[in-house]
């Protein structure tokens, strides 16, 4: 390949049409431009310049060459232009996994931050249960996940952003039972309102039901924290969800609070990115807001 310094030379002596004046523009010697272009037409084996008394000349063959070395330019300067808006966040994307839960109860003041903050970066939202997130991730379909935590991925990297209460939660129908502090055998005997099956919630749920020897089955799964405290408010059963995705419900009385014997263990959220892939700019900035902010 010819050299690009030569190529640049051509483009601004054809342009000026005078080896002295390119040189200025190129902020280098006129001896050293008439040296490149004389290289570079040993190089390619054509004549580009006609050299007059009073400058320089494209040839045929120099006319022929001018527009693809100007289109190869161009395309160079918006390459360049586009890397600028990028560093800037002034173009870009990112792409963002979570739960339909952890977005809108967690996520989005931080996309809401981040969105005003850099108004022209695309945000890519996609929701999806934590085993599905793990494998988009590592897929390169999303550049970072919020997941349920524990989650034990060798390609993962996975650091704490916060802890999660879970309580169980009924409506007025069995308000009675939100006076007194329930055995695992009496909440087992309530209707019981899960997550779907699948889910990180729905898991730990289950295991905790089972380090205490009881295997349940849920009355109803729903596949939303929404339909979850609905139901509940509706009298339907005891809901297992986040406490504070339903504080608003429980401070007004729509929902009450069981006291169970046997505490339920919190969980961690964590944030998840691939080990082995740089994070584009607009990500890793965004991962940092997680970061550096206040607690999700």
């Amino acid at each position: 390949m010819i050299q690009m310094e030569w190529y640049r030379m051509f483009l601004y002596t054809a342009r000026k049409g005078n080896l002295t004046k390119a040189a200025e523009e190129l902020l280098i010697t006129q001896p050293s431009v008439s040296y490149g272009i004389k290289q570079m037409e040993d190089a390619l084996g054509l004549r580009l310049f006609h050299r007059l008394s009073k400058g320089v000349q494209l040839t045929e063959e120099g006319r022929a060459l001018l527009p693809y070395v100007e289109q190869a330019f161009s395309l160079l300067e918006a390459a360049e232009r586009h890397a600028n808006d990028l560093k800037r966040l002034e173009e870009g994307e990112i792409r963002i996994g979570a739960s339909d839960s952890l977005i809108k109860h967690m996520l989005l003041p931080q996309l809401n931050q981040f969105h005003q903050e850099h108004p022209a970066i695309r945000i890519r939202l996609s929701h999806g249960k934590t085993p599905d997130l793990a494998r988009r991730l590592k897929d390169g379909a999303i550049d970072c996940a919020i997941v349920h935590m524990p989650l034990n991925d060798a390609q993962l990297h996975i650091e704490p952003l916060a802890e999660l209460e879970d309580c169980f939660v009924v409506g007025s129908r069995y308000q009675a039972y939100a006076g007194r502090t329930l055995s695992t055998d009496e909440l087992a005997k309530l209707p019981l309102l899960f997550l779907s099956p699948g889910s990180s919630t729905r898991t730990h749920v289950e295991r905790w039901f089972a380090a205490q020897g009881r295997a349940v089955k849920p009355d109803m799964e729903l596949g939303s924290v929404d339909l979850l405290a609905e139901f509940a408010g509706q009298g339907y059963g005891a809901a297992f969800i986040t406490r504070s995705f339903v504080d608003e419900e429980l401070r007004s009385g729509k929902l009450f609070r069981l006291q169970l014997e046997q505490p339920l263990p919190s969980r961690g959220i964590g944030l998840a990115v691939r080990r082995d892939t740089a994070l584009p700019l607009a990500a890793e900035r965004f991962v940092e807001m997680l970061r550096s902010g206040p607690s999700l």
